[in-house]
């Protein structure tokens, strides 16, 4: 066994330490440089990553912008489109497409005119005074004609919105399973109701021909001038222009004219009442004047053969006119 002396061990410990104490001594300045240029290098790379952050976030915020403005480009043009086809008036032709009528403007005319004197007619063999004969024949040759004419455009528009949330729901779930646009107008164009299968179809008649799908869109609303249509093609213009998922947009708006329609129809029931009080307020003095003049005639005929009575009853039928125009605004809600 060999001792170890206490003292020598001692001093080999201290010379260590010493030599070590020497060497960080040295070495000492080395390190901290080492360190501050690590230092330096780690804070240009996180630099450098700030920046290439910084530049893709205002790559992405110019984008979004770019992006904006295409669509805010494309709604003040369509605005604009549309705002210049209400200002101008819907010729004969226009109205009677939108009727769903295969008429021609001439024909029609012709129509209106063999009409006023087959009225014509009738008044003068069944004796009516020559005013009647002339006045009432006039009235049903312009305005009895047109005013059917508006009555068919509104049952026309009305059907047309029945079945469009539906047109739009087949859109949605073609576009949903894979199938493109085109594809999804023409399964509507051919497996739809009335009116939409027409109006779809048209739209396909329009791509043959060389229209964008959002071109021929917009022409729908020469067709179906209505609120509904509208949104559509701004979605579907949008769309083409700006990118976006439209299943879902057209979802969503689907469900928006479900709503309108909903609420249309609780408007109308909560109006119901007001409509049949100014009917009823409407109708009471012709029915007081039919009863007066059955039960005395002597009564009422002077209002019919002496210049004042005439007076009288353009008067009462000016304030007539004035109240029954004032109840109908009072009582339609646009929604």
């Amino acid at each position: 066994m060999f001792g170890f002396d206490p003292v020598v061990l001692l001093i080999v410990l201290l010379s260590a330490i010493s030599a070590a104490a020497i060497c960080y001594g040295i070495l000492y300045s080395r390190i901290e440089t080492q360190k501050k240029a690590d230092s330096r290098v780690n804070r240009v790379k996180q630099a450098e990553t700030d920046r290439v952050k910084v530049k893709a976030a205002r790559d992405r915020v110019q984008e979004m912008s770019k992006r904006r403005k295409s669509v805010q480009d494309s709604l003040k043009d369509l605005e604009k489109r549309q705002s210049e086809n209400t200002k101008q008036k819907q010729s004969l032709k226009a109205r009677l497409g939108q009727a769903g009528l295969s008429l021609t403007p001439s024909r029609f005319y012709l129509i209106s005119v063999l009409f006023g004197l087959f009225m014509m007619f009738i008044l003068f063999i069944v004796g009516a005074p020559l005013l009647v004969i002339l006045g009432l024949p006039f009235a049903a040759m312009f305005g009895l004609p047109r005013w059917i004419v508006s009555f068919l455009i509104k049952r026309r528009q009305n059907k047309f919105l029945n079945e469009f949330p539906n047109a739009l729901d087949v859109i949605t779930r073609s576009l949903r399973s894979g199938l493109p646009l085109n594809d999804s107008v023409r399964l509507v164009a051919t497996e739809a109701r009335e009116p939409v299968k027409t109006e779809f179809r048209r739209v396909v008649e329009a791509q043959q021909v060389g229209l964008s799908m959002p071109d021929a869109c917009a022409r729908m609303l020469n067709h179906m001038p209505l609120q509904e249509v509208n949104f559509f093609s701004i979605v579907i213009t949008v769309q083409a222009q700006a990118g976006g998922n439209l299943s879902e947009a057209l979802g969503n708006l689907s469900r928006v004219l479900r709503d309108r329609k909903k609420m249309k129809a609780k408007v109308q029931a909560l109006s119901m009442e007001a409509k049949a009080s100014a009917v009823i307020i409407g109708a009471l003095p012709f029915i007081v004047m039919t009863l007066v003049s059955l039960t005395s005639p002597q009564y009422m005929t002077v209002l019919f053969t002496d210049p004042r009575g005439h007076l009288i009853l353009m008067c009462a039928g000016v304030w007539m006119s004035i109240g029954i125009f004032i109840m109908r605004n009072m009582i339609n809600f646009e929604i």
